[in-house]
């Protein structure tokens, strides 16, 4: 550590170009000693997931409240998001699906919100954290496995068992598909979370070059394309997760399909 720490301070003396990308990323309390975080500690992770929520009520209940046959801004924007997630989780669940609509829209408002306001400068992406991620997809996994269960009883093991191929067959795929399930929670917050990182990573790293003189220009123009592709990528996460969600959710419903 003592080798690395002076390696760094040579590097800075020298003029070398020293930047650390993941930095941004590091979980730090709001208040009290920077050193510590316990499970109680106030962090910049808490206050930008509660500045999501803030976000996503101001939109859907302030920005509605007064509504009108020509909308406004907030109006439109909400009837937009709610028409979108509506026809989704008809389109891939069914019929069946829509009563639980307002848990897929409430989750997919969230992670748009927490994508895009972890693109505002001086930040923090809470979705680049596993830690928000598995817990959104634990939720997700728990909520149609014990709603399968629910609704199908031990009916919803056929989910597993692939009546259409050969008998022989059927015990291996069945163990696949087995293991596939429970990996779903892993895939499904791993995605997520490290489409996000990457993306703010690679920002950073280019905004490392901005320094250089030669560089800048093309460096800035770098920044400023990456940015365009992180606010496409923040909205086309939040849709792979939602829609992720209600394909389990039609497994869930719909076992033998």
């Amino acid at each position: 550590m003592a080798t690395e720490t002076h390696g760094a301070d040579h590097a800075a003396e020298s003029g070398a170009l020293v930047f650390h990308p993941m930095d941004q990323f590091i979980v730090k309390p709001l208040f009290g000693d920077a050193s510590t975080v316990g499970m109680f500690t106030i962090t910049n992770v808490t206050l930008w997931l509660f500045l999501s929520i803030v976000a996503v009520v101001l939109l859907m209940v302030l920005g509605t409240s007064k509504r009108a046959i020509v909308p406004s801004r907030s109006q439109s924007v909400a009837e937009l998001a709610y028409g979108f997630v509506y026809k989704m989780v008809e389109d891939v669940a069914g019929k069946d699906g829509l009563k639980y609509f307002p848990y897929i829209m409430t989750l997919f408002l969230f992670i748009v919100f927490a994508n895009f306001l972890g693109l505002l400068p001086m930040s923090f992406t809470t979705t680049s954290h596993f830690a928000v991620t598995v817990v959104l997809a634990m939720a997700v996994f728990l909520t149609v496995t014990i709603l399968g269960f629910v609704k199908n009883g031990a009916g919803f093991l056929s989910l597993f068992w692939v009546a259409s191929a050969p008998l022989a067959l059927r015990p291996v795929l069945a163990l696949i598909e087995l293991i596939s399930y429970f990996v779903r929670p892993v895939s499904h917050s791993i995605r997520l979370a490290g489409n996000v990182m990457a993306g703010h990573a690679v920002i950073k790293v280019f905004a490392g070059f901005a320094a250089i003189g030669l560089i800048s220009p093309f460096s800035i123009l770098a920044i400023t394309a990456m940015y365009g592709l992180e606010i496409l990528v923040a909205f086309i996460q939040a849709y792979v997760f939602t829609i992720l969600t209600c394909v389990y959710l039609k497994d869930a419903l719909h076992p033998h399909h």
